[in-house]
């Protein structure tokens, strides 16, 4: 009897002190989740220091929960303090070895690459995100890391690995205007005008109204030198939205290279002859306007104050005046190459001109925008 006693008295002791321990364990729990949303909030907001003193709470509560370390983690990466960031990285790679397929730790741990400007490292964990294990929405979170791994990888300069993630990007692209937009954006940002044009050609013709790709085609063109296609397209968005003054400038500054250029296809030799002479007059107003603005004597090659350098711009001056007398023989068939001379000159003058005074206005910039894209301008 004794030892049925005991024996019921320790179960019963036993069934009591598991039900308390699970009831801790649950109130621990318990107080492990509303801790984790106050460091949700807290890093939503900013507050890294609050999110990551909640984020610890948390794990006090559920140390072996793999979202608070993940969380905890990804506070201590944001609050961009370097000391901070080897502590993250060592709770992200404990979760990577216990689930490295888990596309959320690799992105994590290649946002951390990425704040150490390691390309290799950035770039190994990113594929890894891409091709690794989403709870949801796969295909958009996957897109997503290819593009923050682009725009990584052009903040680095690593510009031949960006141009590979781009065409991988391209092809994989669903028809969605805003992701088109996007990768037209990157490219653009690239370099890759012609890639960025056909994406931003892609998206006006589904949508022709949509002012962000008719503003992005015609930046995109003007910005490669095709200044009548900017033209057609910096018109309609200027159409569409109004006050759009970055269109607005760019389409007057393409306005002014096609009026301006002298070599531009189906003009005559009239008109040809007008626009050197016009250009080669505003390049001596422009040349005469830096001598002024840098204190530099054109006529005796001097400075005119002591704290100056000498200056190029006495010897544009002198090739300016040698080519003088060949604007009266512009006329003659059979110079040919005169033409080419005089724009030449021209063309000196802009570009020592932008070197020293800074980045030209109107007249000024058309013909120093012919001179830098010629070949795409006379298109």
């Amino acid at each position: 009897m004794i030892l049925l006693v005991l024996t019921v008295a320790a179960t019963l002791a036993f069934a009591a002190v598991s039900h308390l321990v699970t009831r801790y364990t649950l109130n621990q729990q318990a107080r492990g989740r509303k801790l984790y949303a106050v460091g949700l909030t807290a890093a939503q907001s900013g507050h890294y220091d609050d999110a990551i003193a909640a984020f610890r709470a948390a794990l006090t509560c559920d140390p072996a929960n793999s979202q608070y370390q993940l969380s905890l983690a990804r506070a201590l990466r944001d609050s961009n303090d370097p000391r901070r960031l080897e502590e993250a990285e060592s709770y992200l790679i404990a979760l990577w070895q216990r689930t490295p397929q888990d596309a959320a730790v690799n992105l994590a741990l290649a946002r951390v690459a990425g704040h150490r400007g390691s390309v290799e490292d950035a770039t190994r964990y990113y594929h890894n995100a891409m091709y690794g294990v989403w709870n949801s929405a796969p295909d958009a979170n996957r897109n997503r890391a290819r593009v923050e791994l682009i725009q990584f990888l052009l903040k680095e300069g690593a510009r031949a690995q960006a141009d590979s993630e781009l065409i991988a990007l391209s092809t994989a692209l669903p028809p969605d205007p805003e992701q088109q937009l996007q990768a037209a954006r990157l490219f653009e940002q690239a370099g890759d005008y012609t890639s960025a044009l056909a994406r931003y050609e892609d998206v006006i013709h589904t949508a022709p109204l949509n002012t962000a790709a008719l503003a992005g085609a015609g930046e995109t063109a003007y910005r490669s030198g095709n200044y009548a296609l900017a033209q057609h397209f910096l018109r309609l968005a200027v159409s569409a939205n109004p006050d759009d003054a970055n269109s607005r400038y760019l389409l007057a500054s393409a306005e002014t290279v096609l009026k301006a250029n002298p070599f531009g296809s189906h003009i005559s030799d009239v008109e040809r002859n007008r626009r050197i002479a016009a250009a080669y007059t505003q390049a001596e107003l422009r040349l005469t306007n830096c001598a002024a603005q840098a204190h530099v004597d054109l006529k005796t090659a001097a400075p005119i104050a002591a704290n100056y350098p000498a200056s190029p711009l006495p010897i544009l001056q002198t090739r300016w005046l040698a080519t003088r007398p060949d604007l009266a023989r512009l006329h003659s068939p059979a110079e040919t190459d005169l033409p080419d001379t005089i724009m030449d000159v021209v063309f000196q003058i802009e570009q020592q001109t932008a070197n020293i005074c800074g980045s030209p206005q109107g007249l000024d910039e058309a013909l120093l925008l012919i001179s830098q894209k010629r070949e795409a301008a006379n298109q």
